[in-house]
């Protein structure tokens, strides 16, 4: 019985928890705003996903759709080419 309380408790703790936004930057979908053309045909919730090349390797993002069919930038992951220079 403690332990239900207590991961309870944990659960409760962690679903009031904030992730700061992330930022678009030169090469996100969204960098300087939503695109013209809205997705229309992807249901709401999909994850889109954009790659590009910035200065220190490449940049992974992960967006979803939301319900006015905007994109939120939800993940940027940026993985070094180090090991890509010949």
């Amino acid at each position: 019985m403690k332990s239900v309380v207590f991961l309870s408790a944990v659960a409760l703790m962690l679903a009031s928890c904030t992730t700061p936004d992330v930022e678009p930057i030169p090469g996100s979908i969204t960098y300087g705003g939503q695109p013209r053309t809205k997705l229309t045909k992807s249901p709401i919730g999909s994850l889109v996903h954009n790659s590009f090349r910035t200065v220190t390797g490449v940049a992974y993002e992960t967006y979803v759709i939301q319900p006015d069919r905007s994109l939120k930038l939800i993940r940027r992951e940026i993985r070094s080419d180090f090991f890509d220079q010949n």
